[in-house]
């Protein structure tokens, strides 16, 4: 599933995409230099689009683990993380897990 994703590390946001997401991992790519940031426990927010949540539109903020980083051929870097709980931002309305 290729999903937009949003890094927050101290104050900055960092553009990513998701390459395979469940209810406790996430799989997603940034640009190399930004993948230098990513250590230990991070959040993140994913933009679900309708064709994916079969309804509208939502957002998932996520609290991860990083698990492993790995460079690729394409000048990305690859993080694979645990997500340890999330909340489900739909039209003001909130749902956690």
């Amino acid at each position: 599933m290729n999903a937009p994703l949003t890094l927050f590390i101290g104050d900055r946001e960092i553009p990513a995409y998701t390459r395979d997401l469940s209810n406790r991992g996430v799989y997603f790519y940034l640009d190399l230099i930004d993948g230098n940031l990513v250590e230990n426990e991070f959040e993140f927010m994913v933009d679900l689009p309708p064709e994916i949540t079969l309804s509208s539109c939502c957002s998932i903020r996520c609290r991860g683990r990083l698990v492993r980083k790995e460079s690729t051929l394409k000048n990305l870097t690859g993080i694979a993380a645990e997500i340890l709980d999330y909340s489900i931002l739909r039209d003001a309305l909130v749902v956690t897990g």
